[in-house]
């Protein structure tokens, strides 16, 4: 190899190598310029599925699907105060279990708070049910039941057989 075919050969290497790094930053800047777009789209694609999975155990057609997904949105509407509130009322309740002395007090009033709070959730939430029964046949009622029961108490069971 002469001294020409070699620099050029470095001139090539260095050339795509500017190329990949550009490209690489490229990448790089459009998944932070569009993360939150992504994780949106996950999130989504979670709500999708769960709107499949309804529509395929209950036998939806496309317009109880339709009443199904506006439900569900309509409900979460309702719903998001009181889980902020929550997640408020959890965080006092922490700072005050962390305290040097924590006042029992001021833990059974946040409790308190907690849980009547809670209790407008399932309140609402027997009501999205309700809801959503109205747009089922008969037949799908049956399955809508097993299905919510199932959803519902997948947790308790999960957490007291661990």
């Amino acid at each position: 190899m002469n001294f020409f075919t070699t620099k050029r050969l470095v001139a090539t290497a260095f050339v795509l190598l500017a190329l990949l790094n550009v490209t690489l930053l490229g990448i790089l800047w459009w998944q932070n310029a569009n993360g939150p777009l992504l994780r949106e789209g996950r999130h989504n694609a979670g709500h999708h599925n769960r709107l499949l999975f309804f529509a395929r155990q209950l036998d939806l057609n496309e317009s109880q699907t339709a009443s199904f997904d506006k439900l569900r949105q309509e409900h979460f509407l309702k719903v998001e105060a009181e889980m902020q509130a929550i997640g408020l009322l959890k965080k006092q309740l922490i700072e005050e279990s962390l305290q040097e002395k924590p006042d029992a007090k001021k833990i059974e009033s946040i409790a308190l708070g907690i849980g009547s709070r809670q209790a407008a959730i399932e309140q609402k939430m027997a009501l999205y049910f309700h809801e959503l029964a109205n747009v089922c046949t008969p037949e799908q009622r049956d399955s809508l039941k097993i299905v919510l029961e199932r959803v519902s108490t997948r947790r308790h069971h999960s957490k007291s057989e661990q």
